[in-house]
């Protein structure tokens, strides 16, 4: 049976929030960020005003200032954010139970066995007759409108909502009609509608792989799909055979409950840097930073110890690389820095200048593999047990009130509470870091 996947994706989320709490904000350039009065503080979410006067996501507010010198720059309030993802959230939980997080404002929802979905429409449900028989896009325009409409009168926000037969098809339609908008991407129509779209725009095609595409002819999603798979796979890896497959509307991605942790394979933070790091020191609190963030979120999906650790690394110039090490199973912060910090030594030589740090566990064992006599008669269990009694006190009273002494003197590594603000999104296979962008 044919699919029906929503992507559901609120315009302008953190903007829009500060909006909703303060309406003197309506109608402004508006732009949330830390630090202003320091020349590292950046963007992280702006209105469409302020989009309007060039300003960007991730650059510097000294430089959105300049392009928009009315700009308003407001603090983020991440429990507020948390609070109305949680709400629209448990709106979609009207229509079904498939529903996957894609950052903090994002989601897909799969519909398709839905009884709480089907409303009366002036209409059919489905289109065509025999082996051509689909559902009918107006009926799919009508369950996304409906969407909307909650969102819009119970949250005061906007959302714009991609419905397709895919989660990849229904996150590119939600991103062609923003804000607030519909858009419907059918079995019969795909082709005409996404294949004249760049590369770029398929979802995780990133800068570096749209241009190395691009030099091999391959500059629209329908050049893509049409492309042979051995070319694909020779310029991008096995990576490459699976953008070939999303491109011509092979995506199977089932979509997951929000609970459901039982296909999880890997667990990463990113972040991108207003300023580039220039020191091992300032990467090494930096991947502990992390790594903090890292471990906390293994822990807390109780998949067992992991035995790799990944690092990613982009250069000023946006050039980078990834690399990997086997490790002695862990759940432990300071073994998954120590491991990621050697690796980034191991791989980078001085003078560097950094501007995007990644670190990603994997391998996990369920809790399964047996420890060695060393780790039972070692520090390991005490040092374990010590790193959840932090994560008990960290949820309790904040993430600050205990730091590891690394950061001491670094009051803005100190408070970057990475996995308690939820930023990162699922990676692109070359651009690791995600935004609020709605």
């Amino acid at each position: 049976m044919e699919r029906i996947v929503i992507h559901s994706d609120l315009n302008n989320f953190y903007a829009s929030v500060e909006r909703r709490l303060r309406p003197e904000l309506c109608g402004v350039p508006l732009a949330v960020g830390g630090n202003k009065e320091e020349r590292k503080g950046i963007v992280l979410a702006k209105s469409e005003e302020a989009k309007r006067f060039g300003v960007k996501t991730g650059e510097a507010l000294w430089q959105a200032k300049k392009k928009c010198p009315d700009l308003v720059v407001v603090p983020p309030n991440f429990p507020e954010y948390m609070k109305f993802s949680r709400m629209a959230r448990a709106i979609y939980a009207e229509y079904t139970d498939l529903i996957e997080p894609y950052g903090i404002d994002e989601c897909w929802l799969d519909v398709t066995h839905s009884t709480k979905i089907f409303r009366p429409f002036d209409g059919e449900m489905y289109a065509g007759e025999g082996e051509e028989r689909h559902f009918n896009p107006e009926y799919l325009k009508f369950i996304g409108d409906e969407l909307r409409g909650r969102i819009k009168s119970e949250l005061g926000l906007t959302v714009s909502v991609g419905v397709s037969f895919n989660k990849v098809f229904a996150k590119l339609g939600s991103d062609m009609k923003k804000p607030d908008g519909t858009t419907v991407i059918s079995v019969a129509d795909y082709k005409k509608r996404i294949y004249p779209l760049p590369v770029g725009d398929l979802l995780y095609v990133g800068k570096s792989t749209a241009e190395k595409l691009k030099r091999r002819g391959i500059s629209t999603i329908g050049a893509l799909a049409a492309a042979p798979e051995e070319l694909v796979r020779g310029l991008l890896g096995k990576p490459g055979e699976t953008l070939v497959r999303y491109a011509r509307g092979q995506d199977d991605d089932e979509v997951r409950s929000m609970n459901d942790s039982g296909e999880l394979k890997s667990i990463g933070n990113s972040l991108t840097y207003p300023q580039d790091l220039k020191t091992y020191e300032e990467v090494k609190k930096n991947i502990f930073v992390l790594s903090e963030s890292v471990a906390a979120r293994l822990r807390e999906a109780d998949a067992g110890r992991a035995d790799t650790v990944h690092i990613f690394v982009r250069y000023s110039d946006l050039k980078g690389f990834t690399a990997q090490k086997k490790v002695r199973p862990t759940v432990l912060c300071g073994e998954i820095a120590v491991h990621a910090f050697e690796l980034f030594k191991e791989k980078v030589k001085f003078p560097f200048a950094v501007r995007a740090l990644g670190v990603t566990v994997s391998g996990f064992d369920k809790n399964l593999t047996q420890m060695t006599f060393d780790e039972v008669g070692g520090d390991y269990k005490k040092r374990e047990r010590a790193e959840r009694a932090v994560d008990k006190i960290r949820k309790k009273y904040g993430y600050s009130l205990v730091q590891r002494g690394i950061m001491a003197d670094d009051a803005e590594a100190a408070h970057n509470d990475i996995k308690g603000t939820h930023l990162i999104k699922p990676a692109r296979f070359d651009d690791k870091e995600g935004e609020d962008d709605g």
